[in-house]
């Protein structure tokens, strides 16, 4: 492993344990030239799952937009890093869980969305709100009578 602050190539894992997700492994490591520590994480490469989009394209799995899609739901809300991060990594495992090889879109859209409602009303509505591609208010209201009627 190559150091990220010198650049040399001989590195030693000094510690090596499960990371928080249970699905990595998390590596201190240290240069053997500038002496400096860092992290790694180990994470079984699988076969990229395809995404079918509504317009029926196909591209590879990006964890980012999931990331994307939920930070900007929770932006200004009450929701820690380390809620947007289990609940990332909750959509992630249930995906994978799913060995699938191509999965449509709106099935990852759903997951968030049901993750996002027990963590934020205003998050899940935000999301759902661009998810949904809602036309008018009143479809916006209908969803918002549905989240205020549980």
């Amino acid at each position: 492993m190559k150091c990220p602050f010198c650049g040399h190539e001989n590195t030693r894992v000094i510690d090596s344990r499960p990371a928080e997700d249970n699905n990595s492994i998390r590596r201190r490591r240290v240069c053997d030239e500038c002496d400096k520590r860092f992290t790694t994480y180990e994470k079984v490469e699988t076969i990229p799952l395809i995404i079918i989009k509504k317009d029926n394209n196909r591209e590879t799995y990006d964890r980012g937009k999931i990331e994307a899609g939920v930070l900007r739901a929770c932006h200004k809300r009450p929701v820690s890093a380390n809620q947007i991060t289990q609940l990332i990594e909750d959509v992630e495992t249930q995906i994978f869980n799913m060995e699938e090889k191509e999965l449509p879109s709106n099935r990852i859209g759903e997951l968030v969305m049901s993750k996002l409602k027990d963590l934020d009303a205003v998050a899940y509505v935000r999301f759902a709100s661009v998810y949904r591609e809602f036309k008018d208010v009143n479809t916006f209201m209908d969803e918002l009578k549905k989240v205020l009627d549980k």
